[in-house]
């Protein structure tokens, strides 16, 4: 009789990262440069998804609203931070052939592992959250549906991503993209109908003193650069960057994987950073000079349909458009989400478990807060959304514990061999890691009040 499978079990040497992907998709020998580019273009935009959540709306749409396009700047240096732990990310999963969990986990004791898994699970838990209130209120938008019942709807998604899985990775990468590409083309077009001033618009992008001088500007600006970098996109990144076949004692296939890697890393988060330029631009069409409510989905979906505050181009169309642009980015991060959680449960603690069992289990205790302010406030979205500004707490505590394990490890020669960081990446990765946790303290500070 054949014995009866475990639903998890802990493993005392771990298999590798997503092993059931893991070098799963061939790189052509001897390739021109846009077909080698084709196979390896995907991973970038599963990590380009962390950084245009729902979470991520808010703040940056805050920023047009009350700076016009002045605070263009913090968005573009918070994407050039982002693609520069994102290239460091994926080079380490490349050439160590281990994801930063399971390296962060070898350097550690078996406590420190649990503990530092505990802290990531929170803070997949609050990426979670975030995309559970966007994808919920989208569907309430677009069908009417009660926010409750939208709730569970999303929470089902379990089912959409093991269909996924089963597909092949190559597939999640397709689907995703055709995701991002909706809410491209939603914000270009609706950005193209308000008619930004191109010129104030482009003198955005460079950083002005106000910024610093103006404590409210200063605020937001904290929010937009502290929010940026998500520390489930870094252990992410060093999985998935493995998905490539690639024999690691070729130092040639090692470059060449490293190369285009990073070139698919940079393009998908430039992206990102259009679609978050999108949304500042369009906060700045719909709410700058007037008095009207800001700070919520609802707000935004309102004011695209409403003449008196956008103007000539409002429309029900838009609005809907919105709408349908919400929902994909709340369910493309999921997918990001579910294989984050799989990858930190399996490299800190070493825990074999179903992927349904595992999505399960952190989506229950997702969904379990936003169920209960939604039952509590009878399905108040703007209540609902405060919870979006807790979540971003969670995400402030576990940034150090990722970011810093990062930079030590890809600057380290007996590890990285030939490949460790170069002195200006170096100094370069350490500045950007003390700025974003001296901001990320400082937005803790401010959520709970004890700085203001």
């Amino acid at each position: 009789m054949e014995p009866k499978k475990k639903l998890f079990s802990f493993e005392e040497t771990p298999s590798k990262s997503l092993d059931e992907v893991n070098g799963s998709i061939k790189v052509p020998d001897n390739a021109g440069f846009w077909k080698t580019l084709l196979t390896y273009t995907g991973p970038g935009i599963l990590i380009a998804v962390g950084y245009m959540d729902p979470g991520n709306w808010i703040t940056s749409i805050a920023g047009g609203a009350q700076f016009k396009y002045s605070l263009l700047s913090v968005v573009l240096i918070s994407s050039l931070i982002a693609m520069l732990l994102q290239a460091m990310s994926a080079r380490l999963g490349i050439v160590t052939g281990k994801d930063l969990a399971q390296l962060t986990r070898e350097k550690t004791s078996k406590r420190v592992g649990f503990v530092l898994w505990i802290i990531t699970e929170l803070a997949i838990m609050a990426t979670d959250i975030a995309e559970i209130i966007g994808s919920a209120i989208a569907i309430k938008l677009l069908f009417n549906i009660p926010l409750i019942v939208g709730i569970l709807i999303t929470s089902a998604d379990v089912l959409i991503l093991l269909l996924l899985m089963k597909l092949g990775f190559r597939k999640i990468e397709a689907i995703v993209a055709t995701l991002v590409a909706v809410i491209l083309l939603v914000f270009s077009y609706e950005v193209f109908l308000s008619g930004p001033q191109v010129t104030e618009l482009l003198e955005g992008y460079f950083p002005s003193t106000d910024i610093v001088t103006n404590k409210s500007m200063l605020y937001l600006a904290l929010g937009i650069v502290g929010a940026t970098v998500m520390p489930h996109d870094l252990y992410l990144g060093s999985s998935i960057s493995q998905t490539r076949a690639l024999d690691r004692n070729d130092r040639g296939a090692v470059k060449k994987a490293i190369k285009f890697t990073t070139i698919d890393s940079n393009i998908q988060l430039t992206i990102a950073f259009v679609v978050n330029s999108l949304l500042l631009v369009l906060g700045a069409a719909l709410f700058f000079g007037t008095d009207s409510q800001l700070g919520r989905f609802v707000d935004l979906f309102n004011a695209l349909s409403n003449s008196h505050i956008v103007g000539s181009i409002a429309s029900p169309l838009l609005s809907m458009l919105f709408a349908v642009a919400l929902l994909s980015s709340g369910q493309s991060s999921t997918i990001t989400g579910t294989l984050s959680g799989q990858i930190i449960m399996e490299g800190f603690i070493h825990l074999k478990m179903p992927l349904w069992a595992q999505r399960l289990l952190t989506r229950l205790l997702s969904v379990s807060p936003v169920i209960a302010f939604a039952i509590y406030y009878h399905g108040n979205e703007a209540k609902i959304e405060d919870l979006l500004t807790l979540s971003q707490v969670f995400l402030s505590i576990a940034l150090p514990f990722a970011v810093v394990p990062l930079v030590l490890f890809t600057s380290n020669k007996k590890l990285m061999g030939e490949f460790v960081n170069r002195a200006w990446v170096k100094y370069a990765a350490w500045i950007a890691t003390i700025v974003l946790i001296v901001l990320n303290i400082y937005l803790i500070f401010q959520s709970l009040g004890i700085v203001k």
